[in-house]
């Protein structure tokens, strides 16, 4: 029976960014992969979708510029695109098994199931470690409904070759706002049906119902406050049906209405680990209830953003917890979280409700940029940027509508995670002409404001 010092189940960013630190530090580690080789995000996750977002982008800022020194269409080819989304993305798994190999990282295929704490066996083979690291991440939650089997998930999506004429998502949360994003681009029909009253709740309501109206405009459909009941099969097509008496003749279904902990099988009942739908309880190092047993990424159950950068952040710290597990207690800065749509929707620290729930904390200023800097932002009329200052006038969170908001919102995270003040940024010179420029250049006033 092989022993190491530590054994991750899972090859993604929650699992091999610390071990590559531990193994780079003496400590002998293997990986667990039942799946492809790294993981969600660089598979059918993050990395994919950006691959095929990107020409959309480009699209959107050159229809701006039309009969103002652009003309003609740009013709966006999904095929295309498709094919070469495959033979990038495709080359991954094998890319990372040969670099883990370099690091020096047993990489052992399978599903893991726990035997005892310092034990799981995978296959007819068992392995022990002095520590295990769980980062298995959140899979698909089907509806539990008549012809459920027609129906497809985000993985699917992003390996179809062709876009169907006529698509229909369940939920409206960032995977079908982002998918539907795309498919109105390409001249789609698409509905959006959803048990909720509203979009991306978690974001700005501001910004996600601007979202709406752009894709209304666009031949968007939105079903809201609806119970889907049953998918029939109709020759080529399908009938989504609900419990309202709604009947939807569409091409293609996509149901994305929540993820839960990707944990069945391994056993943790046994170790009395405890985990719901929502994923495995940690304490503030990372360590479920056996402690020499951590989660790392998605897996976790936790309020923090489930994102690819936060898996990486946790992986990278449980490593530096076991080798000093008298270490100081996880600690999360801000963290920027973004949305794919067109245009892109970022947010990073203090939420916006949050702070307009609480006015005796923090002050909400608005600052609708695209229309004070319209030759500066890639002629985004619409563009609009909120800041959330506390009463030191620190700034402590920040949302933004723009194709520019990831880098705006990254920006805005260092000045959060610093406490940069206007005096810390006014010592400071930025590139001209340039959308940081002017996102500075607003923000400073704001932060003088009494």
């Amino acid at each position: 029976m092989k022993n190491y010092d530590v054994i991750f189940i899972g090859s993604g960013h929650s699992c091999w960014h610390g071990a590559l630190l531990l193994k780079t530090l003496g400590k002998s580690v293997a990986l667990i992969e039942r799946d492809l080789v790294g993981g969600t995000c660089t598979n059918y996750g993050c990395d994919a979708k950006i691959l095929l977002d990107s020409p959309f982008e480009l699209k959107e800022a050159l229809d701006r510029y039309q009969g103002i020194g652009v003309t003609g269409d740009s013709k966006l080819d999904w095929t295309a695109l498709m094919q070469y989304k495959k033979q990038y993305i495709g080359s991954m798994p094998e890319a990372l098994e040969g670099l883990f190999a370099q690091f020096g990282f047993d990489l052992i295929r399978g599903s893991a199931e726990f035997v005892d704490k310092n034990t799981v066996k995978v296959g007819d083979e068992q392995y022990m470690a002095k520590y295990f690291v769980i980062g298995t991440g959140q899979t698909y939650i089907p509806l539990d409904i008549p012809g459920k089997e027609y129906f497809h998930d985000s993985r699917e999506f992003l390996d179809l070759d062709t876009i169907p004429e006529h698509v229909t998502f369940v939920g409206a949360g960032i995977i079908s706002m982002e998918f539907a994003s795309l498919c109105l681009a390409l001249g789609k029909k698409v509905d959006i049906v959803t048990l909720t009253n509203a979009t991306l709740e978690q974001y700005p309501q501001e910004y996600a119902n601007r979202i709406v109206e752009k894709m209304k405009s666009q031949g968007a459909n939105f079903v809201f406050g609806a119970h889907v009941s049953a998918i029939e099969k109709n020759g080529d097509s399908y009938i989504l049906k609900t419990e309202e008496g709604l009947a939807i003749e569409t091409d293609y279904i996509l149901v994305a209405v929540g993820r839960r902990a990707n944990v069945d099988g391994m056993g943790l009942d046994k170790l009395g680990i405890e985990y719901s739908r929502r994923g495995i309880v940690v304490d503030n190092h990372l360590r479920t209830s056996v402690k020499n047993i951590y989660a790392s990424g998605d897996v976790i159950d936790k309020r923090i953003p489930k994102l690819t950068p936060t898996a990486e952040f946790e992986s990278n710290y449980i490593a530096l917890d076991i080798l000093n597990p008298l270490g100081g207690k996880i600690e999360y800065p801000a963290v920027p979280n973004l949305v794919f749509t067109l245009p892109r929707i970022a947010q990073s620290g203090v939420s916006v409700s949050d702070a307009e729930a609480h006015p005796e904390l923090y002050r909400v200023e608005k600052a609708p940029i695209g229309q004070t800097m319209s030759w500066l932002n890639k002629n985004q009329p619409d563009e609009h940027i909120t800041f959330i200052f506390d009463k030191k006038n620190h700034l402590v969170g920040a949302a933004a509508f723009s194709d520019q908001a990831g880098e705006y919102i990254d920006l805005l995270t260092i000045i959060i995670n610093q406490k940069l003040g206007a005096g810390d940024l006014s010592k400071m010179i930025f590139s001209f002409p340039t959308q940081t420029y002017g996102l500075v250049s607003t923000l400073i006033p704001l932060m003088l404001k009494k």
